[in-house]
């Protein structure tokens, strides 16, 4: 199977694993084993893969846009998903972006020496580590927005 493919599976598999296996086939109109099909690794399934109604379907659902991630990151694509639940309207401006930045960053380096303290960085913890790079990268982008608000 090419990488590219085998990618894509993965991807799949986290999209159906995040939903849970009896929503998807809910969601999806597909059995349980037709999904799985969809992210084997086996030969005989290497050409299956999800129809694109079903995995809007099922990202609909999810927690996070796993395979429309995917497919942008393999085309060099960086997608912003924002699934920040604020209380508020944000009207701090520069300077709250700027401590939230910092902090931000402080909670990544802290991530970091904890993935990094037994010399090996897990799947969990890269997962963490990429959940605050992108929360690092969220609070880069409201900066700029917030910037560009002020250069007006």
């Amino acid at each position: 199977m090419s990488k590219t493919g085998s990618y894509l599976k993965k991807h799949t598999e986290a999209l159906v694993k995040d939903v849970g296996i009896e929503p998807a086939c809910e969601l999806s109109g597909k059995s349980k084993a037709t999904l799985g099909r969809y992210y084997s690794d086996h030969d005989e399934h290497s050409d299956r893969f999800m129809p694109i109604d079903a995995v809007a379907a099922l990202e609909e659902a999810a927690s996070y846009p796993h395979v429309t991630s995917a497919l942008a990151e393999l085309k060099g694509i960086s997608l912003t998903f924002d699934d920040r639940r604020r209380n508020a309207d944000d009207k701090g401006g520069v300077n709250s972006d700027v401590i939230a930045l910092s902090q931000r960053f402080a909670v990544l380096m802290a991530e970091y020496q904890q993935s990094i303290d037994d010399g090996v960085i897990t799947v969990n913890e890269a997962k963490r580590l990429l959940k605050e790079t992108t929360m690092l990268q969220q609070v880069l982008i409201d900066m700029k927005l917030h910037l560009e608000d002020e250069s007006v």
